[in-house]
């Protein structure tokens, strides 16, 4: 059987990490490069949609059997 070489020219850093954002402030605290870096990223926001709109569904329902819950059991 013959032998298969490698690409000619392989892409360097395939498997690099993403790089990151280049804002590096030593003055900024733990909390606001937390929001920076995990809520405001713009590659996290549909997750963090989908995470506050399920919240938001939840709290809606909890209200709302609290309010008219009396309605949804027969007498």
């Amino acid at each position: 059987m013959a032998r298969r070489a490698a690409p000619q020219n392989p892409v360097p850093g395939l498997f690099a990490p993403p790089p990151r954002r280049a804002i590096h402030d030593p003055n900024e605290s733990a909390l606001s490069r937390f929001i920076r870096e995990e809520i405001l990223a713009p590659e996290k926001i549909s997750g963090n949609i989908s995470i506050v709109t399920g919240v938001a569904v939840f709290a809606a329902g909890v209200f709302s059997v609290r309010m008219w819950g009396d309605i949804l059991v027969p007498a």
